[in-house]
């Protein structure tokens, strides 16, 4: 297997990760939930899923033909409050995710080293790629940090538990 081909699979993985550490954390949330800001500083949720959904329709969509910053999308409304149902937004979710992780299954890697545009700017796919992965993981942490604050002790932890690195390494070695 080639070097680009292995990148490919990797940041499909890498971005399937975050996905998924963002559904198990959406799914320990109830509407409310979604919707709570504590401060006109910060972003609800729903806000974030709006602004990551939005970013992954855009970027993603004709990806090697179209400049990345589509004139259909409207970042700024990304970021005021829409009133979306749990519904809505997961499905808003899901619909970005899959935009992104589709495109990127389908490069090749000829198409690694082409240049794609974003808000005029040229990027190599490769960048656009690292770009994204770096943008993507960001907002799925700032979603788990807000649902931990919102939900305390009843969190359900998506990694390692505190106090329990040794025994989850013993049986990751146990595994092999």
């Amino acid at each position: 297997m080639n070097t680009g081909t292995i990148f490919l699979q990797s940041a499909v993985k890498r971005l399937g990760y975050y996905k998924e550490l963002g559904d198990k954390t959406l799914a320990q949330l109830n509407e409310a939930d979604l919707h709570y800001q504590p401060n006109e500083a910060s972003n609800s949720i729903a806000i974030i899923i709006q602004h990551m959904a939005g970013n992954m329709l855009s970027r993603w969509t004709d990806f090697l033909t179209s400049d990345g910053e589509k004139d259909w999308r409207n970042r700024d409304t990304e970021f005021e409050e829409q009133q979306l149902s749990k519904e809505q937004l997961l499905a808003f979710w899901e619909k970005g995710w899959r935009c992104c992780l589709d495109a990127i299954s389908a490069l090749t890697e000829d198409d690694l080293l082409k240049t794609i545009y974003i808000r005029g700017e040229g990027l190599t796919v490769v960048d656009a790629i690292n770009r994204q992965l770096a943008h993507y993981p960001y907002h799925v942490g700032q979603i788990i940090f807000a649902a931990k604050l919102i939900t305390g002790n009843n969190w359900h932890n998506l990694s390692i538990a505190k106090g329990q690195s040794e025994q989850f390494n013993n049986n990751m070695t146990g595994k092999k």
